[in-house]
C-alpha cells in the first residue's frame, strides 16, 4: 500500500509553485493559499513525485490529466468563491480540483464519467480530509438536478458548447466557469445567471483542455 507523506521538502516546492502562479498573476490569496495548502504528489502516480510541483499537466490514465496548476487556480479565482456555497464540479479528474475547492470551505458535488478514475477517488485516503466533498459518477452534461440549485458550477473539460442543463442548474445570481472551443484551444468564459431566461458572458485567456464528452464510461 502506498505511504502517503508530505515533507519539508516537498512543503517547499509547494511553496515555490505558489510564488510562480502568483507571478503569473493570480491575486486570490485564499485560492493560493488552498493550493499551497495541498499536497499535490498525492494525487499523482509515485513515477511523477518528483516532478509534481512543475507548473504543468500530467497523465492520470484513461486519456485524462491532472491540470496546470496555474490552469487550477485561474478557474478558481474566475469561479469567485465564498465558503458554504453549493459548487458542481463537472470532471473529478485525480481529484486535485475538486480538493482545491473544498479547501476553500465550498459544498462540493463533482461528477466523473470514467469508472476508473471514480473508483480510484472513492478510496483516495486525503479525501477524508473533507467531509464537504461528495462524489458522483455520471454523465457530466446531465449535471445533478436532484441536488440543484448550485451557486457555482465549474467544468475542467472542454465543451463545444454551453450545456444548457447545467445553466439551468445554477442559482439566480450565480457563476459557470467553463472552457468553450474547439478540441486544440478554447476560451475560458464565465457566465452569470441574470434571470431563469437570460446570462451575462465574459471572455477570458485561451487553454487546451481534454474534451468534455457524454455518456458514462
Amino acid at each position: 500500500m502506498r505511504r502517503y507523506e508530505d515533507t519539508y521538502k516537498q512543503k517547499g516546492l509547494r511553496k515555490q509553485l505558489v510564488d510562480s502562479i502568483r507571478q503569473k498573476g493570480i491575486t486570490d490569496e485564499n485560492v493560493l493559499a488552498a493550493i499551497g495548502n495541498i499536497p499535490r504528489h498525492y494525487f499523482l502516480d509515485t513515477a511523477f513525485e518528483s516532478i509534481a510541483y512543475d507548473d504543468r499537466a500530467f497523465p492520470i490514465g484513461e486519456g485524462q490529466t491532472i491540470s496546470q496548476p496555474y490552469t487550477v487556480a485561474y478557474q478558481t479565482q474566475l469561479l469567485e468563491p465564498r465558503p458554504f456555497e453549493k459548487v458542481l464540479e463537472i470532471g473529478t479528474g485525480s481529484g486535485y480540483q475538486a480538493c482545491v475547492l473544498a479547501e476553500l470551505k465550498m459544498n462540493v458535488f463533482t461528477i466523473e464519467r470514467q469508472k476508473r478514475l471514480f473508483d480510484q477517488m472513492k478510496v483516495f485516503p486525503f479525501k477524508s480530509k473533507y467531509p464537504n466533498l461528495r462524489l458522483f459518477y455520471g454523465d457530466g452534461y446531465e449535471g445533478l438536478p436532484s441536488y440543484a440549485p448550485f451557486d457555482k458550477v465549474l467544468v475542467t473539460a472542454a465543451a463545444p458548447h454551453i450545456p444548457e442543463k447545467l445553466v439551468q442548474q445554477l442559482k439566480i445570481g450565480g457563476k459557470m466557469v467553463i472552457p468553450v472551443g474547439g478540441q486544440e484551444v478554447q476560451r475560458m468564459l464565465r457566465i452569470t445567471k441574470i434571470s431563469e431566461t437570460e446570462t451575462e458572458q465574459e471572455l477570458f485567456d485561451n487553454f487546451s483542455f481534454v474534451p468534455m464528452l457524454a455518456g458514462k464510461k
